[in-house]
């Protein structure tokens, strides 16, 4: 597989297409991580309770029943951006995230409706994740697509980018509300100002995406096959059964240690770390930055190495590294704090990186969007929509506040058994691989005639 030639994509039409994805992919997680920096604050305006720990478990509830409908989104989305091409689905998943996003900033709270006001901010956050279910895969395939072979991983990375610079912007545009509003117009008002700018966000994207054209790799394929047979779910999952799974393992990882990282930390810096909100956002903000500037890094390292030693390396540095991260971010102090938090941020950049380049180099073009898709979000939904839940649950019931800690520990180990079980990628065809694949299941249906 490594003989088949490379795209053949100019430069200029490389940065288009990594501009194009990477704005679509931060404003879905620019707003993820919005709702997690505020999270207190969305706590009392829609959760109001007694106890501070009870109004946080329902705020991030919520969190995680958007994840629920993530993998039908996947669903929906991956078969038909398998069947119509990458282009318009990621023009539609856009349009509808900021659609949502713009819709909460202007929410009605409790102390306005009653119980209709967590009920409504449900609903959007159900949208928001039926949408997102769509995005970062077809984000993800539509750059591996037009990448040369042997560079998958540089390019690659600039979508997880996208990603940590996302929450980089949110965290900084919360800290400087939190420094320039008083608490009583933070809570009145100045929450919404981040969900509000999703609007402007969403056109540019749109723009964007709806003058890119179709992936090279998708045009082959129409070309090969009937443009209107594509893969269903059934077929995918029985096809990719295998790979989802061992893929799925190593993204449980990617996805706890990523909201572990970007939205739960600044909450256990404020809880268990007795520091202020501003001061927790500062630390992550700095972070955030740092793990946007060495995404490109470790894709050039995982181009260099190959997918399978940089998934060993990766869980071994999660395993070691993540204890001391919260001991050092419980200790009370700012600095410390930064040294614990950016021990999670290699983990979790690097995990990033490597699953952007697995998602597509796992599967064949005719179900790659859809098999992506599934894997990416069935693992988000379970590990990653639950982290700040499980964290702030596990620490509640144990007393430990640690106990996040073993939680990643034992991800990880489990991660490591899945992506070391999976196949080397980093130098295949992914247009080669298409052909490949279905000159194998024609064959295969020869041979079931032929038994007949």
């Amino acid at each position: 597989m490594t003989g088949q030639p490379d795209p053949k994509v100019s430069p200029n039409t490389l940065k288009k297409v990594i501009g194009a994805a990477a704005i679509g992919n931060f404003v879905e997680w620019f707003d993820f991580a919005v709702y997690g920096f505020l999270a207190t604050i969305i706590a009392n305006q829609f959760f109001p309770s007694s106890s501070v720990s009870l109004g946080l478990l329902k705020t991030f509830g919520v969190f995680a029943v958007a994840f629920a409908m993530r993998p039908l989104g996947g669903i929906f989305f991956g078969i038909l951006g398998d069947k119509v091409g990458r282009k318009s689905i990621l023009s539609l998943t856009i349009l509808m995230m900021a659609g949502a996003t713009t819709l909460m900033g202007l929410l009605p709270t409790h102390a306005s409706i009653g119980v209709m006001a967590p009920i409504l901010l449900t609903v959007l956050r159900c949208l928001q994740g039926f949408s997102a279910g769509g995005e970062y895969a077809g984000s993800v395939a539509y750059v591996m697509e037009h990448s040369p072979n042997h560079r998958r991983g540089w390019y690659g990375s600039f979508v997880p980018v996208s990603t940590f610079t996302a929450f980089a912007c949110a965290a900084l545009l919360v800290f400087a509300l939190e420094n320039s509003l008083s608490s009583e117009a933070m809570a009145s008002w100045g929450w919404r100002v981040p969900f509000v700018i999703a609007a402007p966000l969403g056109i540019v994207g749109l723009f964007l995406r709806w003058r890119m054209a179709e992936t090279p790799a998708f045009k082959a394929m129409a070309a090969e096959e009937n443009p209107h047979v594509h893969s269903p779910l059934r077929e995918t999952l029985r096809s990719q059964g295998g790979a989802i799974l061992r893929l799925g393992a190593f993204i449980s990882l990617t996805a706890l240690s990523f909201y572990t990282f970007t939205t739960y930390f600044a909450t256990y810096l404020q809880v268990v770390g007795n520091l202020t909100r501003p001061q927790s956002l500062l630390v992550s903000t700095v972070a955030l930055f740092f793990a946007a500037a060495a995404c490109p890094v470790a894709g050039l390292i995982s181009d260099s190495i190959g997918r399978r030693k940089s998934v060993g390396l990766i869980c071994v540095w999660v395993i070691v590294t993540v204890l001391p991260a919260f001991g050092l971010a419980s200790s009370g102090s700012v600095l410390y704090a930064v040294g614990g938090v950016l021990l999670l941020a290699v983990g979790a950049l690097a995990c990033g990186v490597v699953t952007a380049t697995l998602m597509s180099e796992s599967f064949p073009t005719r179900t790659r969007y859809t098999a992506s898709a599934f894997t990416y979000n069935i693992s988000y939904t379970i590990f990653g929509g639950t982290a700040p839940l499980m964290a702030t649950w596990l620490i509640e019931r144990t007393g430990n506040n640690l106990s996040p800690a073993f939680y990643l520990i034992a991800i990880a180990v489990f991660a490591m058994a899945g992506g070391l079980a999976l196949r080397e990628t980093s130098r295949i065809s992914l247009s080669g691989e298409m052909r490949e694949t279905a000159n194998a299941n024609r064959i295969r249906g020869s041979e079931k005639r032929m038994a007949l």
